[in-house]
């Protein structure tokens, strides 16, 4: 449990520095170029992610179970991560309505995507993994949104086409993942 806390620490806190020292970030930005700065925080997220693939590993083999989910929960988790993948692909997909009223896709994609795994798994790891996920999600969309109100940030309108390409890519990435790749890189399928 202490090599998966460990990548967290490292991949969330990495991916944090924008929403508790915005400022700090950017004098080192400053002070040690933008490629040093990007470097060094890709670095630092690679190590924490790896970290958090093996102890997540390492703490299901010996899984605490604090809760047995009802099987519904897997179909509502089904559904809440096909919301998080349209969410994900409106981040890419220029001139979406979806992007252009909720400025930030991707991170209330993760909290969507946190949520729907905490709602079909019920191991202590699980708990742990999601739900530090889940309150990363939420605190970097207010710090964003916060951002946004500060500089007056205006996000141009979406189009019907790009917000079609934006659900299209989504559902064909989600019933791409949800259908093969879960099970061969996660080892699970989510839906049989």
């Amino acid at each position: 449990m202490v090599t998966l806390i460990l990548g967290l620490a490292l991949f969330l806190g990495t991916h944090s520095v924008r929403i508790f020292a915005d400022d700090w970030r950017t004098a080192q930005r400053a002070r040690h170029g933008e490629k040093m700065w990007k470097l060094g925080y890709t670095l630092i997220s690679l190590i924490g992610f790896g970290l958090i693939i093996w102890g997540f590993g390492m703490a299901q083999r010996d899984a605490l179970v604090l809760w047995n989910p009802p099987m519904a929960m897997r179909h509502i988790s089904a559904l809440l991560t096909l919301i998080a993948f349209i969410l994900l692909a409106a981040t890419y997909v220029p001139r979406n309505s979806i992007k252009a009223s909720l400025h930030h896709p991707m991170v209330l994609g993760v909290s969507v995507w946190a949520f729907a795994h905490l709602l079909a798994n019920g191991t202590l790891a699980d708990l742990i993994l999601f739900s530090s996920f889940l309150v990363w999600a939420i605190l970097s969309y207010l710090a964003a949104r916060n951002r946004d109100r500060v500089a007056g940030t205006r996000y141009p309108s979406g189009t019907m086409g790009g917000t079609l390409a934006a659900v299209g890519a989504g559902v064909a990435a989600w019933v791409l993942f949800a259908f093969w790749l879960h099970g061969l890189l996660i080892g699970v399928k989510p839906i049989p």
